[in-house]
């Protein structure tokens, strides 16, 4: 776990990676559950049946379920001290650039991208990459927005 000190030592660190977070493993039923929530119910994602006939082989993760994993793998990587509190703001540019198929475990590595100034604190970019066990490119890529506003 690294421990930021506060926004000028976030400042201090733009450009250096932050870490890795250890493996998930992506069941169906996370899947299925993800689907639920979101209401999301396309075959490609909850029908292992019929996902089976298409070049994957089986059903995929959605892209947005990789994406909104992204704060559960954060908090055993990071934590910035010396802050009231932080938000997210958003996100500049996502890609999925290759599937994450269910049974897969992924992972995220993240970057301190850039710290702007803002009133009351920093907006801070954290490059996202997200990484599934084996494969040859990532399965997203996302520039997340958190302002950190002073304590």
């Amino acid at each position: 776990m690294r421990t930021f000190s506060g926004i000028d030592d976030l400042k201090a660190n733009v450009g250096e990676e932050i870490g890795v977070s250890d493996w998930l493993e992506v069941t169906q039923d996370v899947i299925n559950a993800f689907a639920d929530a979101t209401g999301d119910h396309q075959w490609i994602h909850v029908d292992p049946e019929k996902a089976a006939s298409t070049p994957f082989g089986g059903t995929i993760a959605h892209g947005l379920y990789t994406l909104s994993i992204g704060p559960k793998l954060s908090y055993d990587m990071y934590t910035v001290d010396g802050v009231a509190f932080a938000l997210n703001y958003g996100y500049d540019k996502v890609r999925f650039p290759s599937p994450l198929p269910v049974g897969s475990k992924l992972r995220m590595r993240v970057t301190v991208s850039s710290v702007d100034d803002v009133a009351g604190g920093a907006q801070v970019k954290f490059t996202q990459t997200f990484e599934r066990e084996g494969g040859d490119k990532p399965v997203c890529v996302a520039e997340q927005l958190v302002r950190f506003f002073a304590g």
